[in-house]
């Protein structure tokens, strides 16, 4: 049975968890500025990683802003390249991209498509969007880490509808194989996917469970709170064991502003011109009612 880290766990200062709700809300907003360029993107997927992303950029990567190819850094690895309005906000916060350059976002010549490549954004590390190649990259990465002697680690960002392909079991077993204990997995589990929910596609549940069968140390937790993601993922990279390591982080598409969240038909949303002042401001009230249950 896999345990799940505590919800509110203890040793994590006030302070620590303020800065990273900031963190958390300013991807947000900033993910809403790029969406508002071209009205429509996959909106709800930035604001449902918006969480996840503020913890590792803004706590527990070790980056170097100035030198984002330094060989010294952690991987960060977008498997999912579609979350590319979430990322860009996230190489933002953690100013390896101005803050000014997200407002051409998908435009001509920009350096930020609408789909994530590496041969055009700084900081980022893999052109993802085929999905299903992500965790078999990060293998190999870690693998190349290792026979450096390196002791940093990939991370490795992918979707539930990822899980229902072959490459993705393949590399879990091939990291599982060669005790790839320098990855760790963060699996979105918003459930949903092009075509519908992603547990009425093809369910992989219990999640969890598949990769500890597979060899992994899985952790689950609610991938909209900042203090329980934060716990897990200390307790992941801290851990002495030699498997590689998987956080499932349950998400809501959408979080954060109420009503795009309420939306049935989520994967690619258009919000209407109208709609975009009212995003900020229910995005506003999220933060600071969040913000108030951590005083």
């Amino acid at each position: 049975m896999t345990i799940s880290p505590p919800d509110s766990p203890p040793g994590l200062d006030r302070e620590r968890l303020l800065r990273l709700e900031e963190a958390a809300f300013r991807i947000r907003r900033n993910a809403l500025v790029q969406a508002e360029v071209q009205g429509q993107g996959y909106i709800g997927q930035a604001l449902d990683i918006a969480d996840v992303l503020a913890v590792l950029f803004a706590d527990q990567l070790r980056l170097d802003p100035l030198d984002p190819e330094s060989e010294d850094r952690d991987r960060f690895q977008l498997s999912i390249g579609h979350y590319a309005l979430a990322l860009y906000a996230a190489l933002a916060e953690a100013k390896v991209l101005p803050l000014e350059e997200l407002e051409t976002y998908a435009g001509d010549d920009s350096r930020l498509p609408m789909s994530a490549m590496r041969t055009y954004t700084p900081g980022v590390e893999i052109s993802g969007g085929s999905l299903g190649h992500g965790l078999g990259i990060a293998c190999g990465v870690a693998m190349g880490l290792r026979r450096k002697g390196s002791d940093r680690f990939v991370y490795n960002l992918l979707s539930d509808g990822e899980l229902g392909e072959g490459s993705t079991w393949e590399a879990a077993a091939v990291a599982s194989h060669h005790g790839l204990s320098n990855i760790i997995a963060v699996v979105d589990f918003n459930d949903q996917q092009a075509d519908g929910k992603s547990t009425h596609m093809l369910s992989m549940e219990p999640v969890a469970d598949k990769f500890e069968a597979f060899g992994w140390l899985a952790r689950r937790c609610d991938g909209n709170d900042v203090a329980a993601l934060l716990a897990a993922l200390i307790e992941l990279r801290e851990a002495d064991d030699l498997r590689p390591r998987v956080l499932i982080a349950d998400t809501r598409l959408g979080a954060g502003v109420d009503f795009l969240e309420a939306r049935e038909k989520l994967h690619f949303m258009r919000v209407d011109q109208d709609e975009w002042a009212h995003a900020h401001e229910k995005l506003a009230e999220h933060h600071a009612a969040r913000k108030e249950q951590l005083r």
